[in-house]
């Protein structure tokens, strides 16, 4: 009998598998045009290991998204670690790790184009989700308020006005509508807006 820690361990792996398989696929050929089959025989897995973990196409694209979200949030953290002491500098940086991260192709595909569509504007949202940027927002912000840099008052609906703000900068800037100043401009118009707090009247 195979140990219940090694079986869970290979789950885990089946799973991470499938996962990083269809992150890559739906970041080549979205949601639309990418079949769970391929992601089956991409991870080299089983029907039934991708029935063991998803109900289906929809809940695989949401457990795809939540880890390029994961990673989006993991780079911003590095981007502002060791700045604990300068909340106001760690808003800054963060708030532009964040939107290079923009650039990066699965987070331009799976987040800010495909996600609103197919798991909807509440979850994109991502309240609900600390590990992500939401999280990491509402940190920062809390970080810089009880730091004195930004007025008393609560995180979270701060937090919601910025975070509404930077997936728009993050969607227009990669839109390719625009041309290629809009990532430049986009990233100028949010450190105004960041500076713009960071300057407001503390009482």
């Amino acid at each position: 009998m195979v140990p219940r820690n090694r079986e869970l361990e290979r789950s885990e792996a089946a799973r991470h598998a499938l996962v990083v398989a269809a992150v890559d696929l739906f970041t080549e050929k979205g949601f639309a045009d990418t079949a769970t089959s391929e992601v089956v025989n991409r991870a080299g897995l089983t029907r039934a290991a991708f029935y063991h973990h998803f109900t289906d196409k929809e809940t695989l694209f949401e457990a795809a998204a939540e880890a390029v979200e994961a990673r989006v949030g993991d780079r911003v953290r590095a981007a502002a670690a060791g700045l604990d002491g300068d909340p106001a500098e760690s808003l800054r940086v963060s708030a532009q790790a964040f939107l290079d991260a923009c650039l990066e192709p699965e987070v331009r595909r799976l987040l800010l184009r495909e996600a609103p569509s197919v798991l909807g504007w509440q979850w994109w949202n991502g309240a609900d989700r600390p590990r992500g940027p939401w999280g990491l927002l509402v940190e920062t912000l809390a970080a810089a308020i009880r730091g004195g840099v930004l007025p008393a008052q609560p995180a979270e609906p701060l937090a919601h006005l910025l975070h509404g703000a930077l997936l728009r900068a993050g969607v227009v800037m990669t839109s390719g509508a625009r041309g290629e100043g809009a990532r430049d401009a986009m990233a100028a118009a949010v450190r105004r807006l960041v500076d713009s707090l960071l300057a407001g009247d503390r009482s």
